[in-house]
């Protein structure tokens, strides 16, 4: 069983120049990858025209809630009760962005659902296992 977590979330884009702006992306977790987390952005926000997905550990997002983490290319903090920002490191430059931080938690307890923290070694490699086993993949 493939359990895939796709949630929605509204983001702030947060530009010194230009302001700030609305911008959907989306927060995606799959069973099968237990310790990552994904983050697509629309072609439209990026630098080329083509989608961004940055991976993250699952773990700093939600040590990202509680106080500043990271220290590569993703760090994420929290920016009172209500926010959350989340800074992404490139060659070309920084992004960084604000989202709800009970946006976050709903979507951090759905994953919790799916895998229990702590017992991520478990799903390594289960989904590929079982595939090979019923001659599926």
């Amino acid at each position: 069983m493939n359990t895939a977590i796709d949630q929605a979330v509204q983001v702030r884009l947060l530009a010194t120049s230009l302001g700030s702006h609305a911008v959907p992306a989306v927060l995606h977790y799959q069973r099968a990858d237990p310790l990552a987390v994904r983050m697509s952005f629309p072609p439209e926000i990026s630098l080329d025209g083509a989608a961004v997905d940055w991976a993250f550990a699952r773990e700093l997002l939600a040590e990202g809630l509680r106080m500043p983490a990271g220290r590569g290319d993703v760090r994420v903090r929290p920016s009172g009760p209500e926010r959350t920002v989340m800074e992404f490191h490139a060659d070309e430059g920084i992004a960084m962005v604000q989202l709800r931080t009970e946006d976050v938690r709903r979507f951090l307890a759905r994953s919790y659902e799916a895998v229990p923290a702590g017992r991520e070694q478990e799903y390594l490699g289960v989904e590929r296992g079982l595939a090979e086993l019923f001659g599926t993949a």
